[in-house]
């Protein structure tokens, strides 16, 4: 299965250069800029028939009493807008996107069951044997099937987001809407919403905190202790630094549950817990992802901005942490599998999450290739608010990668 990897590891475990930095990502492109563009996709919404419409039903058969109270309830209750700027399409997903706002608690118990729906309808299509026919027949039979593929992975990744957003709903932090810049407020509506910053620190342990601080240092350079300070970033970037941050978030998450299992076993490498580590050893690595897909170096790390963002420059206010040495005791190979996100279906949300909290951005190709994007719409952020937008994005990617395994023991879709 296809992969992207989140290589910017450097950016907040100190490599004096930056790593390979890759996504396919819109938002992720830019060539005078010295970012890497890669294509967005764009899938298109498969429509149910009604019988997928019997499916649904079938799969909650012991959820038809709260089925039935929804339905009555759902012209009342809004819309899954008030709580994420993503809108599930997919019956399934919009089915759960009415669970979200009325019941949020049943989340589970109706994602397990559409689980189980989702195995059986596989385990159904995988046993039945192609027609020994050839010509049109064959070719509408593998045409039936794919589109009858392409609706489960849509569903799952409605049920992937789903649990995303539970998890926020349980921690009982609010997601930053859809930007919409105003006269009012150029922030697209960020820095009007009350500051979540010591609710998202308690969702990650002190030691993937610290990394996230560097990560923000990097950032936010010598502004991050002046939350009044405003900067002037188009959508674009702002894009970049959130898809990049969820795609950190997920990295993180996943070495700091290695590191925290190694700890309590009492296993950790020397290294770890040494005040000073020769991390610049990975500098000069170079780092390819599966699939054939090679990721091509930058000159400048991908968070630093032209447009006053991180004014001290790359390394700027790095700390040491324990964390940062146990990441950098990996071998290339090590660091690479933790780096890469492993399924499309979650790299398929952070481009369709990214897309939906900023747009689609305006994007020009000049005539010596590079992006021109001076059409594209300007927001006035404070430092704060970006703040705010980076630890809820890097939050966002370390939940993503607890509902991954948590669906992935239940419905296997990860190949990689």
């Amino acid at each position: 299965m296809e992969a992207a990897t989140a290589t910017f590891i450097g950016s907040s475990i100190g490599i004096p250069r930056p790593a390979k930095f890759v996504a396919r990502l819109g938002f992720l492109a830019t060539n005078g800029q010295d970012f890497v563009r890669f294509p967005i996709k764009h899938y298109s919404s498969v429509s149910f028939s009604k019988p997928g419409h019997r499916r649904v039903a079938y799969g909650l058969r012991r959820c038809m009493e709260v089925r039935a109270s929804l339905s009555s309830s759902s012209d009342s209750s809004g819309s899954i807008a008030s709580i994420a700027p993503l809108q599930l399409e997919s019956p399934i997903g919009q089915f759960l996107s009415q669970i979200l706002i009325s019941h949020p608690h049943l989340v589970p118990a109706a994602v397990e069951q559409q689980l189980e729906q989702l195995q059986t309808d596989r385990d159904a299509e995988t046993q039945k044997e192609e027609p020994s026919a050839t010509g049109t027949d064959l070719v509408l039979y593998r045409r039936i099937a794919e589109v009858k593929a392409n609706e489960r992975r849509k569903a799952l990744e409605e049920i992937l987001y789903a649990l995303v957003v539970q998890k926020f709903m349980d921690a009982n932090v609010s997601l930053i809407p859809t930007m919409a810049s105003s006269s009012t407020d150029p922030s697209g509506g960020v820095d009007a919403r009350p500051s979540q910053d010591e609710k998202l620190e308690l969702l990650h342990s002190p030691e993937a905190y610290e990394m996230i601080q560097n990560h923000l240092a990097l950032i936010l350079g010598n502004q991050m202790g002046d939350s009044t300070a405003v900067a002037q970033i188009n959508k674009l970037r702002a894009g970049q630094v959130y898809a990049a941050s969820v795609m950190y978030g997920y990295f993180l998450k996943r070495a700091d549950q290695r590191f925290q299992l190694e700890k309590t076993m009492k296993i950790l490498p020397n290294a770890v817990d040494e005040g000073e580590t020769n991390i610049h050893k990975a500098a000069g690595q170079d780092v390819k992802a599966g699939g054939g897909v090679t990721y091509h170096a930058v000159s400048s790390h991908p968070e630093a901005f032209s447009d006053g963002i991180s004014p001290g420059g790359f390394g700027h206010g790095l700390k040491a942490s324990r964390l940062r040495n146990y990441v950098m005791s990996f071998d290339g190979e090590t660091l690479h599998r933790h780096a890469t996100i492993r399924s499309k279906e979650a790299v398929s949300i952070i481009e369709k999450q990214t897309e939906a909290l900023f747009g689609r951005p305006e994007i020009v190709i000049t005539p010596q290739g590079t992006i021109d994007s001076s059409e594209d719409e300007l927001v006035k952020i404070s430092f704060g608010g970006l703040k705010r937008l980076v630890l809820e994005a890097v939050t966002f990617g370390s939940f993503l990668w607890d509902v991954e395994s948590y669906v992935e023991s239940r419905y296997h879709f990860v190949l990689n």
